[in-house]
Formats: structure tokens, C-alpha cells, sequence
């Protein structure tokens, strides 16, 4: 069962407000386990509902591993790469359009933390969400000042997708919150969980 998140405003986000990035009601994100490990596939984050919110394209794993991700015409929203030289495994989200963002890992001896930080598309404030959770069991929150904005959770898997190690996760997601960088929050946990496997 979804938690019930309130809505936030203004928006929040790195991204200019559209329709297909920030939604009015709460959404709930279908995410899928390892689908970036090694393989380089091309991935749509959708709803659970099957609408296409973004895609990303993403390349065999190298020293500078990077996804592009796009809205659903095809146009760059940023690209997500490994930040080179930080003690603890952080990502940076760089945008055409200069909407920029960073998750930064932080030591934690159980579970996991990491911290956004981007200015806000909406208001121009610099705004810093924290997640928190335990990424292994793909149960955390996101919350900003305090307050839970997203929510990832296991979803239920069947037999299919346990023997295809395909499992999925779903992440329940406020309204008026940039779902293109809740998808890549969640690529950036799915990746520095499989380097520390």
C-alpha cells in the first residue's frame, strides 16, 4: 500500500515545470533492479500506470559511466555520470540547460544515506532532499526539511521475475515533484549498491 504524501509547492525540482516531469497528483514510479549493471541498455521510466515520464539511454560500464536521460520527444534532460575523485560514491546531473544536480553518498554503518542538492527551478532556492533507507531491501525515504516527499518501496515480484533477476521496485512520488530526478536519484542508489556488491 502507497503512503500518502502531501502535495508540494511550489514545485521542486531542477527542472522547469512540464507536464510530463511534474505531476498534480501523486505518482507512483515503476522501477526495475539492476537493469544498468554492466549492460548498457536503454531504459523508460514509466508509472505504474504505463505512462512514459522519461528515458535513458545508458552505456557500457567504464571509468566515466553516464546515462543520458530524455523526456519523451526525445530531448535531453541531463546526464547522470559518476563524480571522479569523492570519498564516498556520488553522481553528478548535468543539464543543457544548466538545471544541475548532485547526489552525494555519505558513510552510514547501517543502511544507507545520500544527499541531493540542486537550485530550484521554481523559486531559485538551493535545496538539499535526503534519502535514507536501507537501498539493499529498496525500502527508503526522500525527504526535504523533514518532510517525506518520495517513498521506494519492493514491490511484490513473481516467480518470472525472480528467476529473470528482473525484480521491480515502485517509488511513490508528492505532487509537484520532479519525477526525472527521483528516477535518477534511484539509477544513482541502483548503481553504487551493484559497485559494492
Amino acid at each position: 500500500m502507497a503512503p500518502t504524501l502531501a502535495p508540494v509547492n511550489p514545485t521542486l525540482g531542477p527542472q522547469p515545470a512540464s507536464a510530463h516531469l511534474y505531476s498534480a497528483h501523486q505518482t507512483t514510479l515503476l522501477m526495475k533492479e539492476k537493469v544498468f549493471s554492466l549492460s548498457g541498455d536503454d531504459f523508460t521510466v514509466r508509472t505504474v500506470d504505463g505512462m512514459d515520464v522519461c528515458k535513458c539511454k545508458g552505456k557500457v560500464v567504464s571509468m566515466r559511466d553516464s546515462k543520458k536521460f530524455t523526456d519523451v520527444n526525445g530531448t535531453e534532460l541531463f546526464t547522470l555520470k559518476n563524480k571522479m575523485l569523492s570519498i564516498h560514491k556520488s553522481f553528478v546531473g548535468n543539464s543543457p540547460t544548466g538545471h544541475d544536480f548532485e547526489v552525494k553518498g555519505h558513510f552510514k554503518l547501517m543502511g544507507s544515506k545520500s544527499s541531493v542538492h540542486f537550485k530550484n527551478a521554481s523559486d531559485g532556492s538551493e535545496v538539499e532532499l535526503e534519502v535514507k533507507g536501507d537501498w539493499f531491501d529498496r525500502s527508503a525515504v526522500i525527504t526535504f526539511g523533514g518532510r517525506e516527499v518520495a517513498a521506494i518501496a519492493r514491490s511484490f515480484f513473481n516467480v518470472r521475475e525472480l528467476f529473470g533477476d528482473k525484480q521491480s521496485y515502485q517509488v511513490t512520488v508528492a505532487a509537484g515533484v520532479d519525477l526525472s530526478l527521483i528516477a535518477a536519484i534511484c539509477v544513482a542508489l541502483d548503481e553504487k549498491e551493484n559497485e559494492a556488491k
